[in-house]
């Protein structure tokens, strides 16, 4: 039986009580009845302690079985969140893995590319050795060989090479050009360019309209030097003409009439060389 109850059937006995006394009060002494009606109060009292510490206890049962609730939900969520950061910290983990292995992975492609540019500067410098061991007995004001950007270039001066105003080349021109024929044929793993460059004279002299025509044409001229009588492969040469527009001096015109060897590795080598170093 709940609290609430049992009180109320403690009102209604006393209630009854009272009215039995009531009916009674007739029949005993003036002092019985006092005694009688001063226990019903006494019990009243009781009851009405009781009472309240009842509705205490039931209004702290309440509050408790709230707190206990809102406990409940803040457990579940806060289960919930380290859920999420648990997560979220795998996956950060799994990010920062994959980062480090991108960033190694790149540093090794970093470190081949590295190594292949290596090889390549080396063979380079075997070219320009071998150059300078051919050409050595020149002047250096008249023929230079020098390594720039990974690319050999062999600059020879036209008094070298032409007669004066003349695509025709000199005799001391095949000497020289041999030389460079010798080193060039021992290394077929190499593509070349003839360029022809002139000073900033006006030129034009039967077909020839300007100082265009006049360095293709000696560009051409040398190339031809080089297939025909010392038989380099024609496959492997360009010849080019730069004209007045690439002057390597402002105040003296014979440094800019020139022509230019430049030495490279075959592109597909190259690569060759970058992909061999990659797939290591």
């Amino acid at each position: 039986m709940k609290e609430t109850d049992k009180h109320t059937g403690i009102k209604k006995t006393i209630v009854s009580a009272l009215g039995i006394c009531l009916l009674i009060s007739s029949c005993v002494s003036q002092k019985k009845f006092g005694e009688i009606e001063a226990k019903a109060k006494e019990l009243e009292n009781l009851l009405n302690t009781a009472t309240v510490k009842l509705n205490t206890c039931l209004d702290k049962q309440e509050g408790l079985s709230q707190e206990n609730a809102f406990l409940k939900a803040n457990n579940s969520s806060l289960v919930e969140t380290m859920g999420n950061i648990t997560t979220l910290t795998t996956k950060g983990a799994e990010n920062l893995e994959k980062t480090l292995e991108s960033l190694q992975e790149r540093d090794v492609r970093i470190t081949r590319l590295q190594d292949a540019v290596n090889r390549r500067d080396s063979v380079n410098l075997v070219l320009v050795q071998s150059l300078k061991g051919v050409l050595g007995d020149l002047s250096d004001e008249d023929i230079e060989v020098n390594v720039e950007k990974g690319v050999v270039f062999v600059s020879i001066s036209d008094k070298l090479l032409f007669r004066s105003g003349s695509y025709a080349v000199s005799t001391r021109a095949k000497e020289i050009i041999g030389k460079v024929a010798k080193v060039v044929n021992n290394k077929p793993d190499f593509e070349f360019m003839v360029e022809g460059h002139t000073d900033t004279d006006p030129y034009a002299r039967g077909v020839l309209l300007d100082n265009w025509d006049l360095s293709v044409k000696r560009a051409t001229t040398i190339v031809r030097l080089l297939q025909n009588d010392f038989g380099v492969n024609p496959a492997r040469m360009t010849a080019a003409g730069r004209s007045e527009y690439v002057p390597v001096s402002s105040n003296e015109k014979a440094k800019n009439r020139r022509t230019r060897i430049v030495v490279l590795p075959k592109i597909d080598q190259f690569y060759k060389m970058i992909d061999d170093g990659m797939g290591k």
